[in-house]
């Protein structure tokens, strides 16, 4: 199980950017896969059907004694549509965190708003209805409905003097962004490629566990939407800066945001068990802990789940990369949907 397969793997290295430490130059069925590797070029066999190899891959969070949570949510009138599915978004999140330690704050994705706004985040204890009373009391004015998720975050915890007393800087950082349209930051970070990097690297500098997640349109050919979805519609952007962070990307319209959200929620906790992108043929699965293979005896896969889960949880901070042959027999249309996207398929 290890001797081929192993030899693809990507690898995603920081939140910078993703670099492979095994390159695949060439992949087709049934030819031969020739990868580079630091010093040597190596040669292997791809299967001949059904040989497409993926690899999944996350860096195991560190144990953290709270987190702060900033929901960013599009205001424009075109969102009026979801304010129920947000308010039930975040009484989801609520529900799935962990009993105390947490701090949720609600704003806009206009930074004129996000810099002024001075209201005290929802806490433990506090209920659904709160969510909602918060929710229904952050009205915008007409003119501050700015696109901005970007702008709009860095407002927030950098030009807001009052989160700053709630904002706490040993606790981990978790941003949702909630938005039908695309990312349209012009001031502190553009809306061209340099201001999506800078903002990465802003936001990763912010705590030393930051994590994210994307409420927002999908590609069209991915979308449940019925309708046609302009690509001025679509989330790249804030797809692009979470995938950044190995974060979740969840279908603004899908009806039921639940496990997506659960999903953000967890990923404050170090992960005991990883779900699949894809099916697997069982018998090609490996999973490497910092480019070191992770003993077989240390985790098992759960075939109901399509999941890996970890006997010997990895160690806060590692890279775990997961890779397998795909099972095309079985069809992707049922696979789990797995939370990172720099991972390598043909």
């Amino acid at each position: 199980m290890l001797s081929r397969l192993a030899l693809v793997f990507l690898v995603c290295l920081t939140i910078f950017g993703c670099e492979g430490d095994y390159t695949i130059y060439s992949q087709n069925p049934g030819e031969t896969v020739y990868v580079e590797i630091p010093g040597e070029t190596v040669y292997v066999d791809v299967p001949g059907e059904g040989g497409d190899v993926w690899v999944d891959n996350f860096v195991q969070p560190y144990a953290v004694d709270g987190v702060d949570i900033i929901w960013l949510i599009d205001q424009s009138g075109s969102m009026d549509r979801f304010d129920q599915a947000v308010i039930d978004g975040i009484g989801q999140m609520m529900n799935a965190l962990p009993e105390v330690g947490w701090r949720l704050g609600i704003t806009t994705t206009d930074y004129m708003q996000s810099q002024q706004q001075a209201v005290f985040p929802l806490v433990p204890g506090d209920t659904v209805a709160d969510a909602e009373a918060a929710y229904n009391s952050f009205v915008s004015p007409p003119y501050y409905h700015r696109e901005a998720g970007f702008d709009a975050l860095h407002g927030y915890i950098a030009l807001n003097s009052y989160n700053q007393t709630w904002l706490r800087e040993d606790a981990a950082l978790l941003v949702v962004f909630v938005s039908d349209e695309e990312e349209q930051s012009s001031s502190q970070f553009s809306s061209t490629n340099p201001g999506l990097q800078e903002f990465i690297q802003w936001y990763g500098n912010q705590r030393q566990s930051v994590f994210m997640a994307s409420i927002v349109n999908v590609d069209s050919a991915d979308t449940v939407c019925d309708r046609g979805v302009p690509a001025i519609n679509v989330g790249d952007r804030y797809m692009d800066a979470t995938a950044a962070f190995s974060g979740i990307v969840v279908d603004i319209c899908e009806e039921d945001w639940s496990p997506g959200v659960a999903a953000a929620s967890s990923q404050v906790e170090p992960f005991e068990e990883w779900p699949l992108t894809h099916t697997p043929i069982e018998d090609t699965l490996i999973v490497f802990e910092d480019g070191v293979p992770m003993a077989d005896a240390d985790w098992v896969y759960n075939a109901a789940t399509n999941s890996i889960e970890f006997l010997v949880v990895p160690y806060e901070g590692a890279l775990v990369e997961i890779g397998y042959v795909i099972d095309h027999a079985v069809g992707d249309d049922d696979d789990s949907a797995g939370d990172d996207d720099d991972s390598a398929g043909s």
